[in-house]
């Protein structure tokens, strides 16, 4: 499919938002979580993070409130599951050193395949008994309209208690 997005990122930031990979819808449009059906920006706003809901041209607006976002592998596809764990695995060192050089506070991973890929083992939802260039972890749901096992409640349920966890941006 090709290369994917520009992080929206800097120095300290409360929490960044990881996807696996970007889709290649997000990739045409040039811009993150910017399918239709994607609730990653809803979920945002309607868990705290964000006092509107952002869409997605505007994502470096999420700087202001101390989110950014990133993926751990950089190639787009059209489904997450195209990316092989070798692949996120190979991709860990160069993310480990990013997740450094801007150090933010937290890391969510949107989703339990990248950080299963990356530690070995099989995550669980919420704070992970791990650091990754410095940063807490935390496993959140993915937010694509894909994942049909997580209804809208339940996804902002979950980012809430992240928000609540970091005190808020």
């Amino acid at each position: 499919m090709g290369q994917g997005l520009d992080d929206v990122l800097a120095p300290g930031l409360a929490v960044v938002f990881c996807g696996l990979n970007p889709a290649a819808t997000a990739a045409r449009s040039g811009h993150n979580f910017s399918a239709g059906s994607n609730r990653f920006w809803p979920v945002l706003h309607l868990a705290g993070f964000t006092p509107y809901r952002i869409a997605a041209a505007d994502e470096r607006e999420l700087l202001r409130y101390g989110c950014g976002i990133t993926a751990l592998v950089e190639r787009a596809t059209r489904e997450g599951r195209e990316v092989s764990r070798t692949e996120f695995r190979a991709a860990g060192a160069a993310f480990e050193r990013k997740i450094a050089r801007y150090a933010p506070r937290w890391v969510a991973f949107l989703g339990k395949a990248g950080v299963a890929a990356l530690t070995g083992g099989s995550p669980k939802w919420g704070r992970q008994q791990l650091e990754i260039g410095g940063a807490h972890v935390w496993v959140l749901p993915n937010p694509s309209g894909l994942n049909r096992a997580f209804p809208m409640a339940a996804l902002v349920a979950a980012y809430r208690e992240l928000h609540d966890e970091i005190g808020g941006s």
